[in-house]
C-alpha cells in the first residue's frame, strides 16, 4: 500500500503517522500542503494531528484551503482512502469529506491523556482488526475535540453504522460520545484520539497497531 502523509505548517504528528504506517508495511511519502497534487498511485492519504496554521480562524479551516486538499477531495471521490486524526479530523470536516464540526471542549481546557474507547463497528478497512465492542486505549491531545452534528445526521450516522469509535469516558462533550466517524462509503475515517501514538510498547500501549495492520491488510488482500 502506498500512503501519503500531508504536512502543514503546525503539523506535529506527521512523523508519528509515517512511522506507524511504515511499521505496518506501507510505503510512505510526505507531501507538503502547497503541492497541487498527490503522488501517483497513492492508496491512502493521512492527514495528521497538530495545530495547522496555529489553529487560527477555526481549527482546520485554513488548512482545508491548501492546494493539496483539492486533490485529497478528488482522491476520495475516485474511491481512495483517507484517515484524519485530531487536527486531521478537523480538516476533513472543513473540506466537507466528513459531516459535522469539532468545537471547543466542553470544559474549555486542553486535554492530554490516554483514554478508553469502544470500537463500535468492525465493518470498515480501518476497524476490521478489532471486534465490535472491544475496548482500546488511545491518547488524546486536543482543545477542540467536541464533535457536534445536527440530530438528523446523528441519526443517519447511527443507522448507517458509521460511528467507528465512542468514548467510554467522554473527555470533551462530544455528542453521543463520538470519537470517530466513517464517511458514507466507509473509506474515510475521522478520529480525534491518536492511534499512531499507540503502536509501540515504549509509548505505553499498542492498541493502535490493529488499525494500521488491518488497513494495510485490506490492500494486501486486494
Amino acid at each position: 500500500m502506498r500512503a501519503a502523509v500531508i504536512v502543514f505548517p503546525g503539523s506535529n504528528c506527521d512523523r508519528d503517522m509515517a512511522v506507524a504506517l511504515k511499521a505496518a508495511g506501507a510505503d510512505v511519502q510526505m507531501v507538503w500542503h502547497k503541492d497541487a497534487s498527490l503522488p501517483d498511485g497513492i492508496d491512502l492519504v493521512a492527514v495528521p494531528g497538530g495545530f495547522s496554521f496555529g489553529d487560527y480562524l477555526r481549527c482546520g479551516a485554513i488548512a482545508a484551503q491548501s492546494p493539496i486538499c483539492n486533490d485529497i477531495v478528488r482522491h476520495v471521490e475516485r474511491g481512495g482512502y483517507a484517515l484524519g486524526v485530531c487536527n486531521g479530523f478537523q480538516v476533513l470536516t472543513e473540506t466537507g469529506l466528513l459531516p459535522g464540526a469539532l468545537m471547543r471542549n466542553a470544559g474549555l481546557k486542553f486535554v492530554c491523556k490516554t483514554i478508553p474507547l469502544k470500537v463500535e463497528t468492525s465493518a470498515s478497512a480501518f476497524t476490521e482488526g478489532y471486534n465490535a465492542g472491544d475496548t482500546v486505549g488511545f491518547p488524546i491531545a486536543h482543545h477542540d475535540g467536541n464533535y457536534t452534528v445536527d440530530p438528523d445526521m446523528l441519526t443517519q450516522l447511527d443507522d448507517e453504522d458509521r460511528v467507528a469509535f465512542r468514548y467510554t469516558e467522554n473527555p470533551n462533550g462530544s455528542v453521543s460520545d463520538i470519537a470517530g466517524i466513517l464517511s458514507e462509503n466507509r473509506r474515510v475515517l475521522g478520529l480525534m484520539p491518536h492511534p499512531e501514538r499507540a503502536v509501540d510498547e515504549g509509548h505505553g500501549g499498542t492498541d493502535g497497531q490493529a488499525l494500521f495492520r488491518g488497513l494495510i491488510g485490506q490492500f494486501a488482500n486486494a
